[in-house]
């Protein structure tokens, strides 16, 4: 057994060996608790023949305990200063593969053709940089990927908007955006004393299993996207306000809104953030024919 990466000696011998410094840009905060790494994994629930995609790997902490439990680990790193240091430390790992590529940018379904072939379990499992954490979990879900899930690590307050329910104040379009694709859960919480340099903020862990099917069904996704989001555009607007303000034309559309809020048994006085994913399908499926 090699020489765990997350100590804190042994990531700073890594980053003075290699004359390393942090880039405010890039989110780069690493890991230096080999316990709470070993939880991450354990809530991904790999197994042997199971494949891993990373992102954003740093010195490669995570990425070897993902090493340990998979049959193979695909990870992107978009910070070329990292890939020698990534070279060395998973040396002792073989079935790592790192792409120097930001993955926002990355064609994922065709890498994960590439590299995992005859792998049928795949999962996420990363350390977001906080500053694109959002846009990562919406690319991983709506590029439709052959993945079980997502474990990641965040900022506790975007977890708390992931996981959020109906009629709390953290519920909003990017609670529903990801419950719609996925089962969310908050699985463990983890202090800003384990990173270097230290976070300013409490992270979170939060486990995304994929739906089989979307939460709810729905005639246009992209409209229905467009609703929740137009829904919680000011938050102390009511739902008619919202909708003839942010849809396009609302506001001479406003008698063909209300037709379409009556229809969907919504009522027009309501706040968005009152509303279930059910009912927001039916008011989206209600408004498209005014809005196609």
């Amino acid at each position: 057994m090699h020489k765990d990466i997350a100590t804190p000696a042994r990531t700073r011998a890594i980053l003075d060996k290699y004359g390393f410094s942090f880039k405010k840009s890039l989110g780069q905060n690493f890991l230096i608790d080999t316990n709470i790494l070993r939880r991450i994994v354990d809530h991904a629930d790999l197994t042997e023949e199971s494949g891993a995609i990373e992102i954003g790997p740093g010195i490669g902490a995570l990425t070897e305990q993902l090493a340990r439990r998979s049959k193979k680990v695909l990870a992107f790193e978009i910070d070329q200063r990292l890939l020698p240091i990534l070279e060395e430390t998973l040396s002792p790992y073989p079935n790592t593969t790192i792409i120097n590529e930001d993955v926002l940018k990355a064609d994922l379904n065709a890498a994960i053709e590439r590299e995992f072939n005859g792998i049928n379990d795949i999962m996420v499992v990363a350390n977001l940089p906080y500053y694109v954490t959002t846009p990562i979990i919406m690319k991983l879900l709506e590029d439709k990927l052959p993945i079980r899930g997502i474990v990641c690590m965040l900022q506790k307050e975007v977890a708390d908007r992931i996981s959020a329910r109906p009629g709390t104040k953290d519920y909003g379009s990017l609670s529903i955006a990801i419950q719609y694709y996925t089962e969310a859960e908050t699985a463990m919480i983890v202090p800003k004393t384990v990173f270097v340099p230290q976070p300013n903020v409490d992270s979170a862990v939060i486990k995304l299993t994929k739906r089989k099917e979307p939460a709810v069904t729905v005639k246009s996704e992209r409209f229905f996207f467009q609703v929740t989001k137009s829904s919680f555009a000011q938050r102390r607007k009511t739902l008619l306000n919202n909708l003839t303000s942010q849809l396009p034309e609302g506001k001479q559309k406003k008698e063909k809104i209300l037709s379409a809020l009556e229809q969907a048994e919504v009522d027009p006085g309501r706040r968005g953030e009152t509303l279930s994913i059910e009912e927001f399908a039916r008011l989206s499926d209600a408004l498209l024919p005014y809005f196609s």
